[in-house]
């Protein structure tokens, strides 16, 4: 897919999902159910992991939480900023922009959440994130693999992995950490990373690439190299949910 073409179709399928739901319940959901998105501070996002470098702590990105029927949804996004308005005028928005698509996917999410299709829609906190890299470590000695990649620098994940599998078998990309070193490992260029599907027979992406626009060309290229991807965080749970995509998401709540 490429050219957001995953998040229309997501879009096409939630719509088609409240429709399913009798065509008066959907005019009337539309026209009446207020939604107000906020990015959350970084202690309402993730309390005190105790550690500062996560990239939301580093003031990178933001958690925008959306409420819907009093049910939140959350997505992570580098775009910061307000919105109140009914579930039509979220359906309106152009999805041009991150801002756009973080407060679509955030809304997406809770509606989903109230109507009992999905979970864990909101972020762990506090000793959450230490907790999801321990157990995400144990998810991956029961898969099959010979290199993991890391789309998307989540460092208490890739510290783990590192001090579990050695650095030797692990990849990571990031749009704002490339070219660094973290744990050991060389940061590649997350939107030039054609050496992880070409290496990693199992790829985990954040999915946040959905709200900022690189999760098609990411899909494409694993597609391409028959590469098994497993996407990460609440931010994907709605879309992972109506697009029959793999996630993995342990201690969002």
């Amino acid at each position: 897919m490429t050219g957001g073409e995953l998040l229309e179709e997501t879009k096409r399928r939630f719509i088609q999902l409240l429709k399913f739901q009798g065509d008066g319940v959907y005019r009337r959901e539309l026209q009446s159910e207020v939604v107000i998105s906020r990015p959350l501070s970084v202690a309402e996002a993730i309390g005190d992991p105790g550690r500062d470098d996560f990239p939301i702590i580093r003031g990178r990105e933001v958690l925008m939480q959306a409420t819907f029927k009093g049910v939140a949804g959350q997505a992570f996004t580098a775009a910061s900023g307000d919105f109140q308005g009914t579930l039509g005028d979220v359906l309106a928005l152009p999805l041009d922009e991150n801002f756009e698509r973080a407060v679509f996917i955030a809304t997406m999410n809770a509606a989903l959440r109230y109507l009992g299709k999905i979970e864990k829609t909101v972020h762990c906190r506090d000793d959450g994130p230490k907790r999801c890299s321990s157990l995400a470590v144990d998810w991956l000695r029961d898969q099959e693999w010979e290199m993991v990649g890391l789309v998307g620098l989540q460092p208490a994940i890739l510290e783990a992995l590192v001090k579990a599998f050695g650095r030797e078998r692990v990849m990571v990309s990031d749009l704002a950490e490339a070219g660094s070193e973290r744990c050991g490992v060389r940061v590649l260029d997350g939107l030039n990373s054609g050496e992880i599907f070409e290496q990693c027979q199992l790829i985990l992406i954040t999915g946040s690439t959905i709200v900022n626009g690189t999760i098609d060309d990411l899909l494409d290229r694993a597609a391409e190299h028959d590469r098994r991807v497993v996407l990460f965080g609440v931010t994907i749970a709605g879309a992972a949910y109506l697009m029959g995509l793999e996630s993995w998401c342990a201690c969002s709540t």
